[in-house]
């Protein structure tokens, strides 16, 4: 589809306008005119781009292509953006979008846009095109506001999960090193208006991820990021993920009563790493060398799991390595627990109880056992 963009304004005549004509050779300014091929009458592709620098006409390309409506521009309010995001739809939907754009810090769900540090507002606003899903959608300015990292990180997850949706999107960018990332259908550079058919023809550069095992001293880098505050596993075996010689993955390992298997516990991957699928692997990695009897124990121990995020819960559920061992949605007894604190207290001499007891909150733990491919097959 040939495309023709022909902007005009006022041919200004003002001391200043005279004289930068004058300067410059330059006989007006008024007029902004560009053509460009772009095969969106094509209706299999899902992806494409419009890159080159500021000026050229991306955006005024990007209007034309859909319509001026079509331009993504998000407007969030002072609610938390887990309840902005597809705020008619299901939860799990909103969840599994914040998910697999890379924003998987659960505190951060329960904030309010405008206090999102600028990369979470970045893979919120990719999280909200995702869920709602359109059928054509135009995205200005992608990844222009946060670091090299994250962006490419980003286009990874949001490429990955926009391609689940089945519609139609085009990106608007100054940055050339997101392509890769996002293997896009085609991509049209507007330096020199060269359009190109991308397809499975652009490869991103690989993840290669270390693992050391070691003790407790890095888990202070991962803790912030993680939804629970609680004390450190005892005797755990703590493995961390390394990119470039940066931390990037934290995983504890120790061992159940009798030593029947193994328990995994504080899976937290920094935030810039969010989406790119480096946890699951890492913690399939770690759970496959302990049921190997790669451990201290040299005991060939399965690995029961547990968490309630609910996009790890999916991945787990998909992965045949995996199986659903539980699923408890509330806590226990609160009135068993308040029996047992008055005992232990009226042991101790006390003559009645202090507490109401704990329990019967709404706690969506999900338990998984790893038990490796040859059982799954």
């Amino acid at each position: 589809m040939r495309v023709s963009v022909n902007h005009h304004c006022g041919d200004f005549s003002s001391y200043r306008a005279a004289r930068v004509k004058s300067l410059f050779n330059v006989d007006s300014g008024a007029s902004f005119n560009i053509e460009a091929d772009l095969p969106i009458e094509d209706q299999s592709w899902q992806i494409g781009v419009i890159v080159g620098r500021s000026g050229t006409g991306k955006s005024s390309l990007g209007a034309m292509a859909f319509g001026e409506d079509k331009i993504y521009r998000p407007v969030w309010g002072d609610k938390p953006i887990i309840d902005e995001i597809a705020p008619e739809g299901d939860f799990n939907a909103a969840t599994a979008a914040l998910a697999a754009v890379g924003l998987g810090s659960v505190p951060a769900w329960l904030r309010p846009y405008k206090v999102l540090s600028t990369g979470e507002r970045f893979r919120a606003d990719l999280a909200r095109a995702v869920a709602e899903a359109p059928n054509e959608i135009v995205i200005d300015e992608f990844t222009s506001v946060v670091d090299r990292q994250i962006a490419k990180i980003g286009a990874l997850a949001f490429a990955k999960a926009w391609r689940r949706t089945g519609g139609r999107c085009i990106l608007l960018t100054c940055h050339y090193d997101v392509l890769e990332w996002l293997n896009p259908d085609w991509v049209l550079d507007t330096d020199g208006m060269r359009l190109s058919h991308t397809k499975d023809l652009l490869r991103r550069p690989p993840i290669e991820l270390e693992i050391r095992r070691g003790d407790w001293s890095l888990w202070r880098y991962f803790s912030p990021h993680h939804y629970l505050d609680l004390p450190i596993m005892i005797a755990a075996t703590n493995y961390v993920g390394f990119i470039d010689n940066d931390p990037v993955a934290h995983l504890a390992v120790s061992t159940r009563q009798g030593m029947i298997e193994a328990r995994a516990c504080r899976l937290v991957v920094m935030p810039e790493w969010q989406g790119a699928g480096v946890g699951i692997r890492f913690l399939n990695f770690v759970c496959g060398e302990w049921l190997k009897g790669s451990n201290r124990y040299n005991l060939r121990l399965p690995t029961l799991f547990h968490t309630s995020h609910p996009g790890l819960c999916a991945a787990l559920r998909r992965d045949k390595r995996w199986t659903q061992v539980s699923g408890a949605l509330y806590g226990g007894s609160k009135s068993k627990s308040a029996a047992t604190i008055t005992q232990s207290m009226q042991r101790r001499g006390a003559s009645r109880g202090g507490s109401t007891g704990y329990g019967g909150h709404f706690r969506a733990v999900q338990g998984f056992r790893y038990i490796g491919a040859e059982a799954a097959a």
